[in-house]
């Protein structure tokens, strides 16, 4: 069996004589964020079961309704689009100027028995709503056979 010592990084940096902990810390805030993890974007998202439906909300500030698309493909349901904002103020004796863009991709798993031909979607005050209905099996009544 291998055994390694823990060392502790805290410890590490006091060894280290002559080194700037705060500016170290800052380069290694830099080397470990990317720069995808600043302009996309991961909506929240909220699944519920109904009597008859299953339900996806999906948070979605600021995009538009033609920059979202709805997709099912083997039995998953896939949410996509992007988001652009731009900001812009002018006064004055000052100018700014703030814009963002994300792009988002969000996929379910279908249950078993869904009704994936009438899947509805529709979005309103920054909300998509996704209805998955389910499908509606019908409980054969039962029949008395006479006996002759």
């Amino acid at each position: 069996m291998l055994l390694s010592r823990y060392l502790n990084p805290a410890e590490s940096y006091r060894k280290k004589r002559g080194v700037d902990f705060f500016n170290d810390f800052l380069s290694s805030l830099d080397e470990n964020i990317g720069s995808d993890a600043l302009v996309d974007f991961k909506p929240a998202v909220n699944t519920r079961e109904g009597k008859d439906a299953y339900h996806i909300d999906v948070d979605l500030p600021g995009v538009k309704k033609e920059d979202i698309s709805v997709d099912v493909e083997n039995n998953i349901l896939s949410i996509s689009g992007k988001r652009e904002t731009k900001s812009e103020v002018k006064e004055e004796d000052y100018y700014r100027v703030e814009s963002s863009y994300g792009k988002f991709e969000r996929s379910f798993t279908l249950p078993e028995k869904v009704d994936a031909e009438n899947i509805r979607a529709a979005c309103e005050d920054g909300v998509l709503e996704v209805v998955i209905p389910k499908l509606q099996i019908k409980h054969k009544s039962s029949k008395k056979i006479a006996i002759k």
